[in-house]
């Protein structure tokens, strides 16, 4: 366990937002936020960068704003990969030893595993995880090989495989802004690494973490990842949907999402209408709740057809005792969990890293949307990698301010009955051609 004077750092690179954020573990085996920043991400799509320079702009200014923070002059920093170029395959591993009686060492796994990332894998591909599931000494089952003694030893492992030029653009990104790659990690590995309990691991478990551009499934079991995937939709195909199908801007559509969005149109109630600001001084828009629900519904039904179709595909779908645990910013849609339910069968939860943060660090952190970058964090402080406490500055600046590390939309709606909304349409007339004279307000559903 890492002690209490040792810090890692960790990037999360999604399609929504950049994270940087510095963290400790707690004498208790807590993890301690020391600094976290965040910004908008505008060069990465799916999980994938498509633009360097944005993207270094983002990382550098995040990385800037934790250092001033902290105050520590980190070096290196744990990063998340993601993309629909992500697979995964099963294989099976073995090597012989020297005799009967040599006990079985970490070096003899360490050699079985650097052997597997020598498999043979597609052109332009790396190996990004090996994982061990079993292992066998002489073709007997065993849990933890060091200290026994055996001739042979196997293991069958879970290997997760990418594509280089997407590792190697990370790479540079992050070499761009002075800072070394300690290792990639696979995105909603390092979710469950922060949400998930060892019970649920134990028991079966499908991790979904619903981000911006992908949607992450890790499948968990005997308290071995078992299955990965990464599917390439995510929040931001929802609100494109909503953009196109109530003709609004792409600003007001990811609004509208956050503030009135709901999984279940069935739910949603018949008599609510948001009233939209009009584009440069045109009619303002009506929307109904339940329209809107539908949309979102819609396109959430079609992720969950992937997810279940990768569940099944695991071969686990019958041995997820602990069911479904949501994560991600896509995880606060109001009634997704009842739809999941609905839709699979299985118990779902919303998965916040309480069980990780420690006290001091709850109200600020506990929040899905930093799963991935806490996971990271997490990962880190476990292979016990220091990070060098270097002042940068005596005393952080005043003017930057990073927390609350999620922002919140502002309120730009309007929404009403249509009784209220017919009863107000002569003082609506005159609001809009006196619209310098009033501030728009909005009216709690």
């Amino acid at each position: 366990m890492a002690q209490s004077n040792e810090y890692v750092a960790a990037i999360d690179l999604g399609t929504t937002k950049v994270v940087t954020l510095v963290g400790k573990k707690t004498p208790n085996g807590k993890l301690q936020i020391v600094g976290l920043s965040t910004t908008e991400s505008t060069g990465i799509k799916k999980g994938m960068i498509q633009n360097i320079e944005d993207t270094v702009k983002a990382i550098e200014k995040t990385v800037n704003e934790v250092k001033i923070e902290t105050g520590i002059d980190f070096k290196s920093v744990y990063v998340g990969i993601a993309g629909q170029h992500i697979r995964s395959i099963k294989n099976r591993g073995y090597i012989n030893l020297e005799s009967d009686d040599v006990e079985i060492s970490q070096k003899d796994i360490d050699r079985l595993i650097n052997d597997m990332h020598r498999i043979p894998v597609e052109a332009g591909e790396t190996i990004l995880h090996v994982l061990p599931l079993e292992y066998f000494i002489d073709n007997e089952s065993v849990d933890k090989p060091v200290g026994m003694v055996g001739r042979r030893l196997e293991a069958n492992f879970h290997i997760v495989i990418g594509k280089t030029s997407s590792a190697k653009h990370i790479e540079k990104c992050v070499n761009r802004v002075g800072l070394n790659v300690n290792e990639l990690v696979l995105e909603p590995l390092a979710s469950g690494e922060s949400v998930l309990t060892d019970d649920e691991r134990e028991a079966g478990v499908a991790l979904v973490d619903i981000g911006g551009g992908t949607t992450d499934l890790a499948i968990y079991y005997n308290g071995n990842v078992r299955h990965t995937a990464v599917i390439p939709f995510g929040g931001n195909i929802i609100t494109q949907d909503i953009k196109d199908g109530c003709s609004i801007l792409l600003k007001q559509a990811d609004l509208l999402k956050e503030k009135f969005g709901c999984a279940l149109a069935d739910i949603a109630p018949d008599n609510k209408i948001i009233t939209i600001p009009g584009i440069s001084g045109r009619e303002p828009k009506e929307i109904s709740v339940k329209n809107l629900a539908g949309i979102i519904q819609a396109r959430m039904e079609e992720i969950l057809d992937f997810v279940a179709y990768e569940i099944n595909l695991s071969g686990y779908a019958n041995k997820l005792s602990a069911g479904v645990v949501i994560t991600g910013g896509g995880a606060l849609m109001k009634h997704l969990p009842q739809l999941i339910r609905f839709k699979t069968g299985f118990d779902v939860r919303i998965g916040y890293p309480v069980e990780q943060l420690s006290s001091d660090s709850l109200e600020d952190f506990n929040q899905p949307q930093l799963s991935t970058a806490l996971g990271l964090v997490l990962l880190g402080l476990d292979k016990k990698v220091e990070v060098i406490e270097k002042k940068v500055y005596a005393q952080p600046q005043a003017q930057t301010q990073t927390r609350p590390v999620i922002e919140r939309a502002k309120d730009e709606f309007e929404m009403d009955s249509p009784a209220e909304r017919r009863g107000s349409n002569k003082f609506n007339a005159l609001k809009n051609m006196f619209s310098g004279l009033f501030d728009e307000t909005d009216t709690e559903m």
